[in-house]
């Protein structure tokens, strides 16, 4: 089967299933080819409902995860997202489709530099990257920015990291899951003028997100 019909049938069978039929997110998901971003001994799984290995023990998430946290948080056109985790690449080209920028960290330089190799030759313009710990966010990060409209965290924490929630501009919204090791709930915290808000949107299980503020080694 040709992937542009398996791309169909993830989309009608794993997503609109689900309960997610926002018009701007299917369209991405149809747009991007995730099987580019998964390793060629892994390619003919890649739109299987289910994460896939990347190698140095990370996964590209499942289709649905991905879908759901873009879904949560509203990308709009003009926001500047932060995303912690680059992995892949593959969700940092589903925003990049939806946002004015996408500024996105990753501690294994090896993965931040074979996804920069694929998004530039897939030819996104809007995306800035960074290796270094995700629980620190875009602190001395290029160019510079201090503050997010949406932050997404595509790595478990024990708790939502301070350095975090500071880099969220009010009225931004940051979605992470938080939790031990083997199950977290996926949060979605959005900023106020007096404080935050917070909201639990059920289980999920993510790779550990190891920094200052995350897990340790």
């Amino acid at each position: 089967m040709k992937f542009e019909d398996q791309r169909k049938i993830m989309i009608r069978s794993q997503i609109e299933a689900r309960g997610i039929h926002t018009k701007k997110i299917l369209d991405v998901l149809f747009k991007v080819k995730r099987h580019l971003f998964v390793p060629i001994e892994n390619r003919h799984l890649s739109y299987n409902d289910s994460p896939l290995s990347i190698g140095k023990g990370q996964t590209i998430s499942q289709p649905y995860i991905v879908a759901l946290m873009m879904d949560l948080i509203d990308i709009q056109p003009e926001d500047k997202i932060l995303e912690i985790g680059t992995g892949s690449g593959y969700q940092t080209a589903l925003i990049a489709e939806l946002a004015l920028e996408v500024y996105t960290v990753e501690r294994i330089g090896v993965l931040s530099e074979e996804a920069k190799q694929i998004l530039t030759e897939m030819g996104y313009e809007n995306i800035f990257y960074k290796i270094s710990d995700g629980s620190q966010g875009w602190k001395k990060g290029f160019p510079q920015c201090n503050e997010f409209n949406k932050i997404i965290v595509s790595a478990a924490a024990p708790e939502i990291p301070r350095s975090l929630l500071k880099q969220l501009c009010v009225g931004g919204m940051l979605i992470i899951p938080t939790g031990n090791r083997f199950y977290q709930e996926l949060l979605v915290v959005e900023r106020e003028e007096k404080g935050y808000v917070q909201k639990n949107h059920g289980g999920c299980a993510f790779v550990p997100l190891i920094g200052k503020e995350g897990w340790k080694f």
